[in-house]
């Protein structure tokens, strides 16, 4: 049996599960939380935040998220889906800097669990860094897709390069966790012309 060395899974394996419940809408608690950096949120927008996704087919899977808990994108005025949009113009520019990807996926899950999605209330974009390559015998033959960088470390990736876009504002120098060194606050971005 062929082995994969995965030592920050250990978080998972010993997480209470009890404790990591959420009661609600994930995409409705999660950025209500004083915890950006334990949420995974990366950054944040006046109607939208980017969090990574815990279960990644590729480092720096994120997802781009409404503040507004609607499963229809109709639902959304037009500032909302235009900040939206800035937003995932803006993931995308941090992806380019923080992980040189060749391409990434842009996609959403409409149409509830029939369209693939596991939380088809609350609508959300998906992007996901693709590399020349990234797709090889491992997920195709051994049913096992290899994630080859710690979420955390992707996170700290990409709040640097989140807080060196011009949208960043003057919020980007936040608190830093001791035990991570980290970041523990998502960069803000402001749209306005």
């Amino acid at each position: 049996m062929e082995q994969v060395f995965a030592p920050w899974r250990i978080e998972w394996v010993e997480r209470d599960p009890e404790e990591k419940n959420i009661d609600g809408c994930p995409f409705c608690v999660l950025p209500e939380r004083d915890a950006d950096r334990e949420s995974r949120i990366v950054a944040r927008s006046e109607h939208a935040f980017v969090i990574l996704n815990n279960y990644p087919y590729n480092p720096g899977h994120v997802m781009i998220i409404p503040y507004r808990h609607t499963g229809e994108w109709g639902d959304l005025p037009s500032e909302e889906l235009l900040d939206h949009a800035r937003l995932k113009v803006a993931a995308i520019d941090a992806l380019d800097a923080a992980l040189n990807p060749d391409g990434v996926n842009a996609g959403e899950n409409i149409g509830g669990s029939a369209a693939g999605g596991s939380i088809d209330a609350h609508v959300h974009t998906h992007l996901v860094p693709r590399w020349g390559g990234d797709t090889n015998f491992m997920p195709v033959i051994g049913d096992t897709k290899v994630i080859v960088e710690a979420l955390d470390d992707t996170y700290d990736r990409l709040h640097e390069a989140f807080a060196s876009l011009p949208a960043a504002t003057d919020e980007v120098e936040s608190e830093h966790d001791i035990e991570t060194d980290g970041p523990t606050r998502a960069v803000r971005l402001d749209f306005d012309d």
